[in-house]
């Protein structure tokens, strides 16, 4: 009998690749980062097929492409300005959103080939996951909109059903995709201010009391605590 060889073993997956920053001193460059991991994991330049990074941000006013077209965009541009934020165009779709230091901004990019990941269940495998680990914080976390939220979508991560806690978006380019999302964990009255501002300008309606934050639901959670989570959550996908 010819001996039969075993068979191949698999190649190990690699490790998603993980940054951590700390505060970045610019707006624009921290969105222009987020491009250039898209850009680097979908030309191969990564060896990783998914980055994880988190971040404080500078404070920020991020609108989309398709608000930067709206009659009132130069207004809410000022309105960003007057309130101490930098208002820029994010590289992903959404709505406005603002967010500083305070904050954690993560962005996940995963390698696709061809088309074959579903933004839908992308969405929902990520905002699944991310309420999972609020729920291991002590936050009643669910994926779901909220009646009146910024930026609304079917995924964001809600506390109680009643404020929403993280908004996700998204981007595609032939071999990746990218989704970012910020979750607040101090106060957010500055947030709802400017906001307020911004898409009155807009002509858009919101309810500044579905602003919610971790800190308000959990309280006393070190910000490397909650990024240990996040991360852990985001690179296991």
């Amino acid at each position: 009998m010819v001996p039969v060889a075993p068979p191949a073993p698999l190649p190990s997956r690699i490790p998603a690749l993980v940054i951590r920053e700390e505060k970045r001193a610019d707006a624009e460059a921290d969105l222009e980062h987020s491009v250039e991991l898209l850009r680097g994991v979908a030309a191969r330049e990564i060896a990783e097929d998914r980055v994880v990074r988190v971040y404080a941000p500078a404070p920020t006013v991020a609108m989309s492409r398709r608000e930067s077209r709206l009659p009132g965009f130069t207004t809410a541009r000022r309105a960003s300005v007057e309130h101490g934020f930098a208002p820029v165009i994010r590289p992903t779709g959404g709505r406005a959103v603002a967010y500083d230091e305070t904050c954690i901004v993560f962005d996940v990019i995963q390698r696709e080939e061809d088309g074959a990941i579903d933004q839908v269940r992308f969405f929902r495998a990520v905002g699944e996951a991310l309420a999972a680990a609020l729920r291991g914080l002590g936050v009643d976390a669910r994926v779901g909109d909220v009646p009146g939220e910024y930026c609304p979508g079917e995924f964001s991560i809600n506390a109680r059903g009643a404020v929403k806690l993280v908004g996700t978006s998204q981007r595609a380019v032939r071999g990746a995709r990218l989704l970012s999302g910020m979750l607040p964990l101090a106060g957010v009255e500055r947030f709802a201010d400017v906001l307020t501002a911004v898409n009155a300008a807009l002509e858009l309606d919101w309810d500044p009391a579905t602003f919610g934050s971790l800190g308000a639901e959990a309280a006393g959670i070190p910000r490397a605590t909650v990024e240990d989570a996040l991360i852990a959550a985001l690179a296991a996908g």
